[in-house]
């Protein structure tokens, strides 16, 4: 995930329906037997989806600018709700996912690169999700990014995520900010190599944060967010020429999605989504790609 320097090339910073569910696998913690009229009332959750971009960026690292094929990202989650209280925890519950990007293009060595393979990513993650009173959400992630293609070594790394749902307070008014830590991590003999378990294709196990909110605005057949994020580098994320650089990206997106079932369909509930982001890069990141405009267009379901 990463571009390593070796990679002249050019994760959107999975804004779209991935990012819902990423936020999902991260916060959601609420049983769905709590969902009104759920068809499927029981402690788990199956959540999924495709998606299809026209570039691929990770936290502002350029991947895949598109300028020579398709980019599709296919996507599942099991939610498992462990259990509810009245007290300060009010939820606990486990997520466990996968996230994939498929490329048809030989800039992001896809199935016309020198490695003619369309598998150029595979992620597993491990989420420990509690929802605390006031609307307070911790996740506790681990995250393997892997190269089925072999155009980049395994990133381990484990995440740490805080975020407010203020909906309650402010209505539609809410901005549901957030703020991510992760660390790199791996074998010592791992920084020997340069850009090994890396996503910069640094010298060093890095440091990411990121700040954000997500506002939207929900009706009857429709729902609107508008994510806003900064990536920062906290300890060697984006090394560079001149060593490390502190800003990496800021996003601003705008996402739809419209439902085309009820939600006691027998077979769960499915939509359709789409969305634009901009992407501005820090300096490091800009030596080896560009600012751009990044459009998504997919499906999702959730049972």
């Amino acid at each position: 995930m990463r571009v390593r320097q070796r990679l002249p090339l050019a994760c959107p910073v999975r804004w779209c329906a991935a990012a819902v569910l990423s936020a999902a696998a991260f916060l959601s913690a609420a049983p769905a037997a709590a969902q009104g009229g759920d068809p499927n009332p029981g402690a788990l959750t199956l959540t999924g989806g495709i998606d299809f971009l026209n570039a691929y960026h990770f936290r502002g690292l350029p991947q895949d600018e598109g300028d020579f094929g398709s980019i599709i990202w296919p996507y599942a989650d099991l939610g498992i709700a462990l259990g509810e209280n009245d007290g300060v925890l009010t939820t606990i519950a486990v997520n466990i996912g996968t996230w994939n990007s498929l490329h048809t293009g030989g800039a992001a060595l896809g199935s016309d690169g020198p490695f003619r393979k369309l598998w150029y990513e595979s992620d597993f993650y491990a989420t420990l999700g509690l929802g605390f009173v006031r609307g307070t959400n911790v996740g506790i992630t681990y995250t393997a990014y892997t190269s089925p293609n072999g155009s980049f070594s395994t990133v381990k790394e484990l995440a740490f995520k805080l975020a407010v749902d203020d909906s309650a307070y402010f209505g539609g008014a809410a901005v549901r900010p957030y703020v991510l830590v992760a660390r790199e991590f791996g074998l010592s003999e791992e920084r020997v190599v340069a850009g090994a378990g890396q996503a910069d294709g640094g010298t060093a196990f890095g440091t990411y944060m990121e700040i954000g909110v997500a506002p939207g605005l929900t009706m009857s057949r429709l729902s609107v967010a508008v994510p806003v994020k900064v990536g920062l580098s906290l300890d060697n994320y984006y090394e560079g020429f001149t060593g490390d650089e502190r800003f990496g990206f800021f996003s601003l997106a705008g996402i739809a999605t419209v439902p085309f079932t009820s939600r006691t369909s027998r077979f769960g509930t499915w939509n359709v989504h789409g969305g634009v982001e901009y992407l501005r890069l820090g300096d490091r990141n800009q030596s080896f790609g560009e600012n751009q405009v990044v459009g998504s267009i997919g499906m999702g379901f959730s049972y």
